[in-house]
């Protein structure tokens, strides 16, 4: 076998691949042998025809298909080696000559990785934000941690704003009961907007066991389009009204909702976790923003298909949140009326972007002959172990060779990105 780059124009490369007739004439006698089963010759039980036979009745070139089929592979692998091509999409396959006793002459065209042309990616000089944690954070937080344990009271008094009620209710369009708009010992907090706007409000000042009629106009927007716009009446009876008590604020609030004795002890806590998010959240925009300056600063034509890639790969994740939900896509679109055509849509900037960024750091990578050591390695093939809660030795051999280059290189873009942090401007 022998190939030639024949043609290169942007990120598609042509490649003629030429076969021996005798490599190729082993292959046809191969697919003979694999398919002869499949032919009807009259005079032979079927699988017994020889091969000129069933080439007279059927013409020469029936073994062809199924011979190049199953020689392709190696030899499109064996050219893509001796390239060094990075293909990025299936190759298409034209057969440029196929005659018995010459040659196979094979075309084909592939997409590959493009070249990643480097700008300036040393010495970057980017704001580093800082974020301060203040003390009305801390309140908020602590105050937060107080409704989390708070508990409702009963009180004989009038309804209040954020009270909790216990209600019945039937509502009315005219003189006709609508339905869906009837219930019993109905829970609802006074200001949630739990209910049709101007509802809750009219209940502010009822007393307990009181019946009121309150009155209200749907949205125009209102998913029952039947009642969209119209002017309803509710009556609603009041049966409980309760309070929330937030627990007192002290040593031993800290020591029911913590691990602390005191409620110092609990806020310096607080602030701690507060200061090494914030930390975390400095260094992780930090690289971001280099990692930005230095793909600006690049040139590089990204190739549709790689887009189309990566928007295949975050439709799928969008799929699986929506699955963690509940949802199915369907049920999504139909909802908000929507089309799958739309979603990819919307993704696009940001898949182009991801991949641009991926081709950056890896040229980063290549340029500073960056390597993986196998501590390095071994590390973080520990970290999916645990992940997924299996023994290191099971898990290694779980593995596949794609998956041990997919983890290098994942490592690898880490290190690249902390190449551009160590060798910022500071």
């Amino acid at each position: 076998m022998s190939s030639t780059i024949v043609k290169t124009e942007k990120n598609e490369v042509t490649l003629k691949i030429q076969v021996s007739a005798e490599a190729f004439e082993k292959e046809v006698q191969q697919a003979y042998t694999k398919t002869r089963g499949k032919f009807n010759v009259p005079g032979f039980r079927k699988g017994k025809a020889p091969r000129k036979i069933i080439e007279i009745n059927y013409g020469t070139e029936v073994f062809y298909d199924e011979a190049i089929n199953t020689i392709f592979p190696t030899v499109y692998g064996e050219a893509i080696k001796e390239h060094n091509l990075n293909p990025i999409d299936r190759p298409s396959l034209d057969v440029e000559e196929i005659v018995k006793g010459k040659d196979l002459v094979l075309n084909l065209t592939v997409t590959v990785k493009p070249e990643v042309t480097l700008g300036d990616y040393k010495g970057i000089e980017v704001e580093k934000k800082e974020y301060n944690v203040t003390d009305e954070e801390i309140e908020k937080e602590i105050e937060d941690m107080r409704e989390r344990n708070s508990r409702l009271i009963a009180v004989e008094r009038e309804v209040q704003d954020g009270d909790t009620i216990i209600m019945d209710y039937a509502g009315f369009v005219g003189e006709e009961q609508f339905e869906g708009g009837t219930a019993e010992k109905q829970t609802l907090v006074i200001g949630s907007g739990q209910f049709i706007p101007g509802f809750e409000e009219q209940l502010v000042g009822v007393k307990m066991g009181e019946e009121v009629e309150v009155k209200v106009a749907f949205p125009t927007e209102y998913h029952a389009k039947d009642l969209a716009g119209k002017d309803a009446t509710f009556k609603v009876t009041v049966h409980e009204v309760k309070e929330k008590e937030l627990p007192t604020l002290d040593d031993e609030f800290a020591k029911d909702v913590s691990e602390f004795d005191t409620l110092e002890e609990l806020k310096a806590d607080i602030k701690k976790s507060r200061e090494d998010a914030s930390a975390m959240r400095v260094e992780q925009e930090y690289k971001d923003a280099l990692i930005n300056k230095a793909v600006e600063n690049a040139q590089v034509d990204v190739p549709n298909i790689m887009v189309e890639h990566q928007i295949d790969e975050m439709v799928h994740q969008f799929t699986h949140q929506l699955q963690h939900q509940g949802l199915d896509v369907d049920t999504y679109l139909q909802y908000t009326n929507a089309k799958m055509e739309d979603i990819r849509e919307q993704m696009r900037k940001d898949a182009e972007n991801r991949v641009k960024t991926e081709l950056i750091l890896e040229a980063i990578v290549k340029a500073e002959n960056i390597e993986v050591t196998e501590e390095e390695e071994n590390e973080e093939i520990g970290k999916y172990a645990r992940q997924y809660n299996m023994e290191l030795e099971k898990f290694k051999k779980s593995l596949k060779d794609s998956d041990y280059e997919n983890i290098k290189d994942g490592i690898k873009i880490r290190k690249a990105v902390s190449f551009l942090a160590d060798n910022a401007k500071k």
